[in-house]
């Protein structure tokens, strides 16, 4: 199916979302702060032979750079631009200043429903590319 990248600092929750998003047929690939995922996605040194995922799913509280700074970073970078993110955070209070920006495609708060998350995924991906 889809090469999904989850950003989240939580080991409890980067297995549950590998469980959930592999359960589903998806390839997922882990980043456990901003910065390592801008460096996943070739934005942070700069490598346009990284591949890229299909969709990123993004926490916003975590150390070292938080999942806004990633996100800013990740619409400025032209390759990356229109790359479908999905918020899942802890914050309550952040979803209007992502509602707003275009690539953002859904926006869940912790404890989030598993059936909820993956329909909002489905949504999310760009159409499957023809051989």
């Amino acid at each position: 199916m889809a090469r999904i990248l989850i950003v989240d600092d939580e080991p409890a929750i980067l297995t549950l979302l590998r469980f959930i998003l592999e359960k589903a047929g998806h390839e997922v690939d882990e980043a456990v702060h901003g910065l390592e995922a801008l460096r996943k996605l070739g934005v942070e040194p700069r490598d346009d032979a990284t591949p890229l995922p299909d969709l990123v799913v993004l926490d916003l509280m975590m150390p070292i750079m938080d999942g806004h700074k990633a996100y800013l970073r990740i619409i400025d970078n032209p390759r990356t631009a229109n790359l479908p993110v999905v918020v899942v955070t802890a914050k309550g209070d952040m979803r209007a200043l992502f509602d707003s920006m275009p690539s953002v495609a859904a926006f869940f708060h912790k404890p989030f429903d598993p059936g909820s998350l993956r329909e909002a995924i489905a949504k999310a991906l760009p159409p499957p590319k023809k051989a």
